[in-house]
């Protein structure tokens, strides 16, 4: 049954059920996330459940809203999805308030509390937006954060309270203008001395040198996620070819359906933001085109590989990337479908699995090679 990108198709993870606990919806607010999506936030008189004090609760949207019946004054259960996200059950109904504006129900903004844009909701979805895109600060602030993450173009110490700062000074409001920040300017900043400014900038510049796949993942296109901008790199090779790309075209991609093509044409018919991408390359951001996988006819394409152990001079990641940019995949449990299982120092369980099974091992050298003869 193979893969998704987080998770085996052919398992499933069964949990105890979510502790519970009851309290009170003290307001409801909504917060503007990276693409525009305006979430519904119940804040709550503080209760202990599951191991932490809760005093938040996504609400998700605005029909679960409506659908739950979840109003400002309500008793509601609280619990913590998986163990991890709070959120609200549903409402006690014979706890709610009979007294006039003891019990208040929620009325989605017409415009974003954040820009004063409007919202819009698309027909068909479940989520309004935010339509001020790079001008909404909140939207601005996240795409940055994003831009920078780890899996992106991994800006080491570019976290969330110096994008505050730089937003809010309007220091940078795209992504292009901290390729333009100078060390007066950063280190004048809060928390910011001499030497964690060198630290950033040199961070900076060491972000330059990339990947198309890390590229486009960063440009932060709606739908457009880590797995797919990597089927995108291998597909078409070069930017040019992404942003020349129709419909059509788009939905060759491996995974790639309408929604997503649509989201990456609309993204890129948008002038703003050409203009960052062109401001982007200026500013030196760079990395290696090659030729599309399926003109190439790597042999590798489509065999999956696991990785198990240290290897001597590659990381885990870098392997990753090596046998991703010449089609190959890379999954994270031996089986009969496993090709190739790449093994280095201490590797456990799944190395034992592989000769049992009598698959093709390699050490780091072999693996070298197999792809030198592929590329």
């Amino acid at each position: 049954m193979g893969f998704v990108s987080r998770a085996p198709r052919f398992a499933i993870a069964h949990k105890f059920p979510a502790e519970e606990a009851q309290t009170t919806v003290l307001a409801i607010d909504v917060q503007v996330g990276r693409t525009g999506a305006i979430t519904p936030v119940a804040r709550l008189a503080p209760v202990f459940v599951g191991g932490v004090t809760v005093t938040n609760a996504t609400l998700h949207n605005e029909d679960e809203v409506r659908r739950k019946d979840v109003r400002i004054g309500d008793t509601v259960i609280v619990r913590r999805a998986g163990d991890v996200i709070p959120e609200v059950v549903s409402s006690v109904l014979e706890l709610r308030p009979t007294n006039a504006g003891e019990s208040i129900e929620f009325v989605m903004p017409t415009n974003c509390p954040v820009c004063g844009s409007a919202v819009a909701r698309e027909e068909g979805e479940s989520t309004a937006r935010c339509t001020g895109g790079l001008f909404c600060p909140a939207q601005r602030k996240q795409a940055l954060l994003h831009f920078a993450s780890r899996r992106a173009l991994d800006i080491e110490g570019l976290g969330d309270k110096l994008v505050d700062q730089l937003v809010d000074a309007a220091i940078v409001k795209t992504p292009a203008d901290i390729y333009k920040l100078g060390i007066v300017g950063l280190a004048n900043l809060e928390r910011m001395a001499e030497k964690s400014a060198t630290n950033l900038l040199a961070a900076i510049d060491k972000s330059k040198r990339t990947t198309l796949a890390r590229f486009i993942y960063a440009l932060g296109i709606r739908n457009v996620g880590e797995a797919t901008a990597k089927d995108l790199a291998r597909h078409f090779g070069r930017l040019d070819s992404v942003l020349s790309a129709d419909l059509a075209q788009l939905q060759q991609v491996p995974d790639v359906g309408p929604i997503v093509a649509q989201s990456i044409v609309q993204f890129f018919s948008q002038a703003h933001n050409l203009e960052v991408r062109e401001q982007l390359r200026a500013a030196g951001i760079n990395w290696p085109d090659a030729e599309p996988v399926a003109a190439a006819l790597s042999p590798i394409a489509g065999k999956t590989f696991v990785l198990t152990g240290t290897l001597p001079s590659l990381s885990r990641e870098a392997a990753k990337e090596m046998i991703e940019a010449l089609g190959g995949k890379v999954a994270g449990s031996v089986s009969k479908k496993t090709d190739y299982v790449v093994a280095g120092a201490e590797a456990g369980t799944k190395l034992e699995k592989a000769l049992a099974l009598g698959l093709s091992v390699l050490d780091e050298v072999e693996f070298r090679k197999l792809l030198a003869s592929n590329a």
